[in-house]
């Protein structure tokens, strides 16, 4: 995996990094703080995709902007254009997994030519917390202000379960019978949350998550929406929902919580191959 840095149109300075793989253009705009070790397929050269992604604003290596109100989802599709452009992409598929589906969408909004397709993953476009697994019946003003508050409560909570989750995989990783390696991608996933300044991303999550409900109805590309079984902060049924909003989506359930594109990569990645197929984009 190649890494280098790109400056967004603020002058922010990003993170980005390369599979530099050959195959169809796609840009991963990932999970707030996830990293690319959460797509372990695309590390393999035959993997059939060149992809490229970037560590959002303050985390895993790149710079806070000079004006710290600059974390809209906005300012993420910004980086995200800013990394295609580096990568010399003029159309690609955009993988969005959770609130980085949202920004997904903003770019497509914004900029319909330069979309192929979008994989949302564990997320939509928009109103992240009215996919909350709330109680049936849960007023969206209600849903809105659980999931504000939980986010808040990141920077006191964060901390110590990164903490105990460090713990988990150090002795993962030291565990005999290759159980390390069955692991890496939860592994990797886990130690770049563990190094993250919570109050930062709790800041992330907040702002990020204020983006209103988008139009789908009129998406002039494909979609395919997954969503993990048993995933605890999502339900499952909404985001079947929203796939039926759009007139070319499939909708996927897997065996999976929320964190299903490390739990189910080989499932994942056939779907992006196959939405790589339905949006005609040739390498």
């Amino acid at each position: 995996m190649r890494e280098g840095v790109v400056r967004s149109g603020d002058g922010t300075a990003l993170r980005m990094w390369d599979n530099a793989a050959p195959g169809a253009p796609v840009v991963i705009s990932n999970g707030i703080g996830a990293s690319y070790g959460s797509w372990p397929r695309l590390a393999a050269p035959d993997c059939g995709v060149h992809a490229v992604g970037w560590h959002h604003r303050g985390l895993g290596g790149s710079q806070r902007p000079r004006d710290e109100r600059r974390i809209r989802i906005a300012d993420h599709a910004d980086d995200l254009e800013a990394v295609m452009d580096a990568a010399g992409f003029d159309r690609a598929v955009l993988v969005g997994w959770s609130l980085g589906v949202g920004i997904a969408f903003e770019v497509a909004r914004r900029n319909p030519r330069r979309v192929a397709g979008i994989l949302a993953v564990g997320g939509a476009p928009g109103a992240a917390f009215q996919l909350l697994r709330v109680p049936p019946g849960t007023p969206a003003q209600a849903r809105d202000v659980l999931g504000q508050t939980s986010a808040w409560m990141l920077r006191v909570v964060g901390p110590p379960l990164a903490a105990t989750a460090s713990m988990w995989s150090a002795a993962a990783s030291a565990a005999p019978g290759g159980r390390a390696s069955q692991l890496a991608p939860l592994l990797d996933t886990i130690n770049s949350f563990a190094r993250h300044d919570w109050t930062w991303f709790s800041r992330l999550v907040v702002e990020a998550s204020r983006q209103s409900a988008l139009d789908t109805a009129a998406v002039p590309f494909p979609v395919t929406v997954v969503a993990g079984h048993i995933d605890a902060f999502v339900d499952t049924e909404r985001l079947r929902a929203v796939a039926a909003t759009m007139p070319d989506a499939r909708f996927v359930a897997l065996p999976g919580s929320h964190f299903v594109p490390v739990q189910q990569p080989d499932a994942v990645h056939a779907e992006l191959l196959d939405l790589i197929t339905r949006a005609d984009l040739a390498p």
